[in-house]
């Protein structure tokens, strides 16, 4: 059973957000937000393979956490791999950040728009054309400075797209979650 956090008199509380991902290159994306906007409420559980993660999972990792009616939870995965949004919709009690077909389709939203069906090769060489020095699972500072500066130009071409189709991604949703609790 988790616990509950403490109720502050006449504080505003500040949802936990539990994001829970599959790969490096999310762990290290989520990591540099967490330093970006100072909030120390974003909790991160890596490495959960699409096929291990249901709304089971994430009761039991959260039980011995404290929670809050507030916090949301935030499943990131790519869908390079097509079966696992099925899988991912049935959890009830998370929010989607679905890339398709990856993260770096997201990353790139943030140097220039993107319309047209590609697959992971693809967006890795782009955005290594963009940052010479890209490697997965690593956020350098070239990486972070645009990522951070061009936020609002991705989440904007993001929501041009269409949810769940390739290209899209609806990592934008965390975005501006974490701007509206980081007054950026």
């Amino acid at each position: 059973m988790a616990r509950n956090r403490r109720k502050s008199k006449g504080k505003k509380i500040n949802p936990t957000l539990f994001v829970f991902c599959e790969g490096d290159t999310e762990e290290a994306y989520i990591n540099m937000l967490k330093s970006f906007f100072r909030l120390s409420s974003i909790q991160i559980h890596p490495k959960i393979g699409g096929n291990n993660i249901t709304s089971k999972y994430i009761e039991n990792y959260k039980k011995d956490k404290p929670t809050h009616e507030k916090d949301i939870n935030y499943l990131m995965y790519d869908l390079d791999v097509p079966e696992i949004v099925d899988r991912l919709k049935k959890i009830n009690d998370g929010i989607l950040l679905l890339s398709n077909p990856c993260i770096e389709l997201w990353f790139l939203l943030h140097y220039k728009n993107h319309k047209a069906n590609n697959d992971s090769a693809y967006f890795y060489k782009e955005l290594k054309n963009r940052n010479k020095t890209y490697k997965k699972g690593v956020i350098d500072k070239k990486l972070k400075d645009k990522l951070t500066t061009k936020i609002d130009d991705a989440i904007k071409r993001a929501k041009d797209l269409i949810e769940s189709k390739n290209p899209s991604s609806t990592v934008y949703k965390l975005l501006e979650k974490l701007k509206e609790l980081g007054n950026k």
